[in-house]
């Protein structure tokens, strides 16, 4: 289908109102168009692409039916809300989706008065939008509509289940739409993923289910009969529940489902059905992730955010590069966590809902008995690990930092309050890119060092990763974290034999006399590179790898500030409270004399774009350090050269 067919009528839509401008008969069309349209920018800019293609006809239908934005859509994470951005007025700069000061990859607030709340987690849309529902009560407005669109991975949040127990006490005119693919990003897990797939496949539940429906598509012509027929059908209903519990119905919403998420007139004549039932509402929808695509829906995981591809063939783009590559970060994880199992029964593995993305797949694969994936869960993953722990377990849990937000008063009252030696592997520090601020790994560094008994440590290179991890599985550590950043190290040689680093003890890499520059963690490596710079230009740096957050290496810390009135600190986490707070309180605590100067990430939340783009932004890239460096020791250098 060409573009500038005068039959194309994706290109006539801007906003909702457009859209119903058109007949039922054009909507199956519009989501052709709408699902080509997703697969021709997403594989030349990369995206997320399989969610937002699997609910194509569902995001259709809902912006047929409902009128944003005085009706309200929540989507839950937002990784599938690429067609609701097309036809709510970004269809022509999409182009720029996840490109530095381009589009957001996630709705929010500020992009568009269609995107009615700020997502990127899992599991906060019921909350959210029941939020909304009870304001608008309470102003008296009675007709707005207000909808959360929740997956099943996302739906086993324990933050969903809060929200709909909260919901079904209450009388407001919500919606939950429950885009049920058997997916997140990995395959679903859990006891909620098997009950969905009872539901789907129950032959007697299917049968009550489209009674009910053709029922209530007659209900606007009954007249006086409407109340009976609609006691019928909650008899029947009830009578088929007392044999079949529904969890849905026991939280007091009335469940409509399942129904074929990929049906766009049939789900708009639906949704147009519950807009008149009051009182909280549940639809079933099964759906495919990446429908429309083949790769995708062979290989759902995969093509979850398969980079750069050829639309044509489906074939997979590599970037390449010239001799060997560095491993992922989460690779050395993967592959070094399996190494130590290996030789420790007493190691298992937690992720909540990330085995591929935190590369504990490995482990997985190898050993199933001894690996848990939880679920989107992360403050469970934490206690269910303390519970591990209590009972001589050692357990790894891998956790995204930005996630390990989520479990704070877990970490802190259930793991380091009892010193249980639970080993926080925290993928994805410091800027990750793309995904922007509701994914960056900003605050781990700071929030974590001020808990009482934890360890906080930041590797440099995969050979200390590897290193630190088989520390932190020896006996008696107790709470230790271990943060690495999004992406590739910088060493292809790695894999060593693995030996015992110091906690708390930092290295110096290179000595000098002018400045002294201190590091944590992968930035180590962009601070190396500017160290290379200076040293052409006769400016002599002590560069050290501090390695550890908490404890602070002070041994380390009282030498430099003996010898170095001039000392710069570098980190990939947030300057408030982080590492260079740390630093600048052991010199105020010792009554230190010096100009310390810090590089990291400033009290803002930083946009997305680029790593390097970011790094850059915030001050703290290789040119960063090395004009900063400069300027700092600009005295010595203008005394010898002038």
């Amino acid at each position: 289908m060409k573009r500038n067919n005068k039959n194309y009528l994706l290109d006539k839509i801007s906003s909702p109102s457009d859209l119903k401008n058109h007949g039922e008969e054009d909507l199956i069309q519009i989501c052709e168009e709408l699902r080509e349209f997703i697969i021709d920018i997403v594989s030349s800019n990369p995206g997320h692409f399989a969610s937002s293609l699997g609910v194509v006809e569902l995001t259709v239908a809902l912006h047929y039916v409902f009128s944003t934005p005085e009706d309200k859509i929540v989507w839950d994470v937002g990784h599938q809300a690429y067609g609701h951005k097309i036809l709510t007025g970004r269809r022509d700069n999409f182009y720029t989706n996840r490109k530095y000061q381009g589009i957001s990859g996630f709705p929010k607030l500020s992009e568009s008065e269609h995107d009615c709340f700020g997502v990127g987690h899992a599991s906060t849309s019921i909350s959210a939008a029941l939020g909304m529902s009870l304001a608008s009560n309470l102003k008296n407005e009675k007709d707005r509509q207000f909808i959360s669109v929740i997956g099943d991975g996302a739906m086993t949040g324990g933050m969903a289940f809060e929200g709909l127990n909260n919901a079904g006490m209450e009388r407001s005119n919500l919606l939950v739409v429950l885009n049920d693919n058997n997916i997140a990003i990995d395959p679903s897990v859990g006891a909620l993923k098997e009950y969905l797939l009872d539901i789907t496949t129950s032959q007697a539940y299917n049968k009550l289910r489209e009674e009910v429906w053709n029922m209530l598509g007659r209900l606007n012509h009954l007249g006086t009969h409407a109340q009976s027929l609609a006691q019928k059908i909650e008899q029947g209903m009830k009578s088929f529940l007392l044999k079949h519990s529904n969890f849905f119905e026991s939280l007091n919403f009335r469940y409509f489902g399942p129904v074929d998420g990929h049906d766009v007139i049939y789900l708009s004549r639906i949704l147009r059905d519950l807009k008149n039932i009051p009182g909280p509402k549940l639809l079933h929808c099964r759906t495919v992730k990446g429908k429309g695509f083949t790769q995708a829906e062979k290989n759902q995981t995969t093509w979850h955010a398969p980079g750069l591809f050829d639309k044509k063939t489906g074939k997979l783009i590599k970037v390449k590069s010239e001799g060997p590559k560095p491993p992922r970060y989460q690779d050395v994880f993967g592959e070094t966590i399996v190494e130590l199992a290996e030789k420790n029964e007493k190691i298992v593995g937690v992720t909540p809902a990330m085995p591929t993305g935190c590369s504990l797949n490995h482990m997985m694969e190898k050993m199933p008995e001894r690996t848990f994936d939880v679920g989107i869960a992360e403050e469970h993953a934490v206690t269910f690990s303390a519970g591990l722990a209590v009972q001589g377990m050692l357990p790894f849990c891998n956790i995204y930092s930005s996630f390990i937000q989520r479990s704070y008063d877990q970490v802190i009252h259930d793991v380091a309050l009892q010193n249980l030696n639970v080993v926080f592997c925290l993928d994805r520090g410091g800027l990750v890119g793309e995904d922007g601020p509701t994914h960056h790994g900003v605050f781990d560094m700071a929030f974590m060092r001020s808990i009482p008994n934890m360890t906080v440590a930041a590797p440099m290179n995969e050979e200390v990763l590897r290193n630190l991890m088989y520390t932190a599985q020896l006996n008696n550590m107790g709470p230790f974290v271990i943060r690495y950043p999004r992406g590739s190290g910088v060493m292809t040689n790695w894999k060593k034999p693995f030996r015992r680093i110091d906690v708390g003890k930092g290295r110096m890499l290179r000595d000098g006399n002018d400045i002294a520059i201190l590091t944590i963690g992968h930035v180590g490596n962009m601070a190396a590179s500017a160290c290379d710079r200076l040293e052409k230009e006769n400016v002599s740096v002590a560069h050290f790898d501090m390695q550890f957050v908490k404890p602070l290496d002070e041994e380390l810390l009282h030498s430099v500030f003996k010898r170095f009135k001039k000392i710069l600190t570098v980190e990939d986490g947030a300057l408030k409270g982080g590492f260079g707070s740390a630093v600048l309180e052991f010199m105020g605590d010792n009554q230190y004399n010096a100009r310390l100067i810090r590089l990291g990430i400033p009290d803002k939340f930083i946009e997305h774009g680029t790593q390097q783009q970011l790094y850059t932004e915030c001050g703290y890239d290789e040119n960063s350090i090395y004009q900063k460096a400069r300027a700092l020791a600009s005295r010595r250098i203008l005394s010898s050269t002038g």
